[in-house]
């Protein structure tokens, strides 16, 4: 159906998808995954309106790239090249810059009833990007889980990072905030930042600090220790999957992925002025590859070639 038409004159589509409990709205506009009902309940933050994504979204729902998370200096040197990014996240570059993929309207390339693929084609050159890339993301709804495929292909040596940036409640959207909910995250390690959260280099070990969910804890339980510099968001190192528990209704999210790392977001910059959402009142479970990591080449490579695929999948599983 039509969601509305963009400042640029592009119509944007909302499919909605169902299967068994399981129901979803996915807009053109972003990739955004606008709602996730399990059981009728909705799970994840969302706008009404195009224009509250225009101008009142932080990212939710959205597909983020071509780089999700923070590019340092807003620069990058690839095969002795260098690029320069636009920078929106004081002096770095955040999730693909201004105009990066949350903010286009993506085509949809395929729909069916549990399932729907759409496609953007980033011209050479897009916020500072070489190569034209074409990625496509697939939403996939089963009984107990949302599923996402992503690829990409490029005419030109690029870097690429995708990731999904939902908001989940699991006690439902506007129902307040995440720090009573219980999280686990199969990690050792993490990545420490600088004061403008780039990585910077070591991969730290969680154990005796307040990082370590390799059992489970609360969210609101250490989120004032000065060590986290506000609140969680910070990437973790994956061994294995993460699990988010809500206890008033027990409701249990589990997220498998084949990337190798999450950037664990505790809704830290939600206002309730901006948007219609208070501070913590959603946590992101970014699945992607570490941030920063076209100037780390100790990290795992994000560099995507001509004749290469990217592939990536991550799973959000419901109990």
């Amino acid at each position: 159906m039509h969601f509305g038409t963009t400042p640029s004159g592009e119509p944007v589509e909302r499919h909605v998808l169902s299967s068994g409990r399981m129901r979803a709205a996915v807009l053109s506009y972003g990739a955004v995954v606008q709602s996730l009902e399990v059981s009728g309940v909705d799970v994840v933050l969302g706008c009404g309106t195009l224009e509250d994504y225009l101008t009142r979204s932080r990212y939710f729902g959205a597909v983020v790239g071509r780089y999700g998370n923070r590019i340092a200096g807003g620069r990058f040197t690839l095969d002795g090249a260098a690029h320069e990014l636009p920078v929106n996240d004081g002096p770095n570059s955040l999730h693909g810059g201004p105009g990066g993929f949350s903010s286009r309207v993506w085509r949809v390339a395929d729909a069916s009833r549990s399932a729907v693929t759409l496609e953007y084609v980033s011209p050479d050159g897009e916020e500072g990007y070489p190569g034209t890339l074409t990625a496509s993301v697939t939403y996939t709804l089963t009984d107990d889980a949302l599923v996402l495929d992503y690829r990409a292909t490029t005419d030109a040596p690029t870097v690429l990072n995708l990731t999904n940036h939902s908001y989940f409640n699991l006690a439902g959207a506007g129902s307040g905030d995440v720090l009573g909910h219980v999280v686990r995250i199969d990690a050792d390690h993490y990545l420490p930042v600088d004061s403008t959260k780039i990585p910077t280099g070591e991969l730290a070990p969680v154990a005796g600090t307040p990082f370590d969910f390799t059992t489970p804890h609360a969210i609101g339980e250490r989120i004032d220790d000065p060590a986290l510099g506000g609140g969680y968001d910070h990437c973790y190192v994956l061994r294995g999957d993460i699990e988010v528990r809500e206890p008033v209704s027990g409701r249990v999210m589990r997220v498998t992925t084949t990337e190798p790392g999450v950037q664990f977001y505790s809704g830290n910059m939600l206002d309730g002025v901006a948007t219609d959402y208070g501070r913590h009142a959603g946590l992101c479970l970014e699945t992607q590859r570490f941030p920063d990591s076209p100037n780390r080449p100790e990290f795992p490579s994000t560099v995507l070639r001509p004749g290469e695929e990217f592939t990536s999948g991550t799973v959000y599983r419901f109990g």
